[in-house]
């Protein structure tokens, strides 16, 4: 399922840079694609990865977690979405499957411009409510073009239970503490920033934005719940991030951040 790394990619694509003083600049993306069905098509189901991955292109990212991910499902006509999108995006992509859904699989993927290896799938704990849909988070190691290399992880917290989004922070929290390279954590975590979840991730991480613009609803947004935050805060600086107004492809807006990396 992963494409192989093809150099000329990243010449043509110039969104990743390395600027002087040995610091690189990552854009890295965060996008619930709803499973590539447009919410005013919610109704006639129709699917169009290819809207998903036009936003995705004007956006140029190094690094993507998507979310709501459907590969060979009935309702996506059998359709591998993460290896289409990797195929209209030019880029790797690494795919995490939650649960079994309509015939085939339902969950969380990774693109990259850059290298990836150490890819892994760990599902989340739910012991706080066992009848809640199994959740995931994606993650790979990411070499840059400089030789460093940094985790990227994709995730996609429990939507309905306050106290398993609790549990599910606190275990990603150790994950992350159990690494020693940099880690970047990007999804939809189902949680505004005052929440209780959001707080225990700050314990470990730090956000790309602290006011940050709303994700969802599309039409109207009235809440973040899409961030993009990472440990080691000395070796990262959030140059820019932002939420793009892209109303039509899902029911989430994506967020865009670039990162200095020192």
């Amino acid at each position: 399922m992963i494409k192989p790394f093809i150099s000329l990619l990243l010449l043509c694509a110039g969104a990743y840079t390395a600027s002087a003083g040995n610091r690189d600049t990552l854009r890295i993306m965060t996008y619930n694609i709803h499973h590539c069905n447009p919410p005013t098509k919610s109704k006639s189901g129709e699917i169009e990865v290819e809207a998903i991955a036009r936003v995705i292109n004007a956006q140029k990212p190094d690094l993507v977690a998507l979310q709501e991910v459907d590969v060979r499902t009935g309702r996506a006509g059998g359709v591998d979405q993460a290896a289409m999108l990797a195929s209209q995006t030019g880029m790797q992509v690494y795919f995490a499957k939650a649960i079994d859904h309509d015939g085939g699989d339902y969950g969380v993927a990774i693109l990259s411009r850059l290298p990836l290896s150490d890819m892994q799938t760990i599902h989340l704990p739910e012991t706080a409510n066992p009848g809640s849909e199994d959740r995931v988070i994606a993650i790979a190691k990411v070499t840059l073009r400089g030789g460093k290399n940094i985790i990227f992880a994709s995730t996609h917290l429990d939507v309905s239970n306050a106290a398993v989004r609790d549990e599910q922070a606190t275990e990603i929290n150790k994950i992350a503490a159990g690494n020693k390279l940099p880690f970047i954590l990007a999804g939809d975590l189902n949680c505004k920033p005052e929440s209780a979840s959001y707080q225990i991730l700050l314990q470990r991480f730090t956000p790309s934005c602290t006011d940050c613009a709303f994700t969802i609803p599309v039409n109207h947004p009235n809440r973040v719940i899409d961030h993009i935050l990472w440990t080691n805060a000395k070796r990262f600086r959030a140059a820019t991030s932002k939420v793009i107004n892209e109303p039509y492809p899902s029911d989430h807006l994506p967020v865009v951040a670039e990162v200095l990396i020192r």
